[in-house]
């Protein structure tokens, strides 16, 4: 099974890809999305969402996880984040993906088994457990792949 994980953001949207062949999570790719802060909103949302299609064209992921949003502070980025991942959404569920949510603290305890776990912790955790010869950049693209990671867990627990 092939998993597409997804870091949400506008500026820049972390792209994860492992498949699970059996009890093992093999790396396939990552990459990030970078829109140009010059670009009017709207044509932001749809270089993600043209860039996003050519992923999943490319890649056939069998299912997607996408980090749930988690904003304390600021507002207009919350909404505009989230208009992001619901364009992120919309182009899954167009391929007829099935979409799985995970909080960060899930992700945290998926990759480090400690949901308060640090960024360098979590990355340092994917680089080992992908057997990477170094850590996965930009840090949204490690981001990624830990919820990749975290869903090829999830989907091994519920096969049980």
């Amino acid at each position: 099974m092939i998993v597409l994980g997804i870091d949400p953001g506008y500026a820049t949207t972390g792209i994860g890809i492992v498949e699970i062949i059996g009890s093992k999570i093999k790396y396939i790719h990552h990459d990030a999305i970078i829109t140009k802060a010059s670009n009017a909103f709207p044509d932001r949302l749809l270089e993600i969402s043209k860039q996003l299609d050519d992923i999943v064209t490319t890649y056939k992921p069998d299912s997607v996880a996408i980090e749930s949003l988690f904003f304390s502070k600021n507002t207009k980025t919350a909404i505009d984040v989230a208009q992001a991942r619901g364009v992120m959404v919309l182009v899954s569920k167009q391929h007829k993906k099935e979409v799985f949510n995970y909080t960060p603290p899930q992700v945290k305890s998926a990759v480090c088994g400690y949901g308060s776990a640090e960024k360098k912790q979590v990355q340092y955790m994917v680089q080992k457990l992908l057997n990477l010869n170094k850590i996965p950049k930009p840090d949204d693209a490690a981001d990624a792949l830990a919820i990749a990671i975290c869903h090829a867990h999830s989907a091994k627990i519920r096969a049980l």
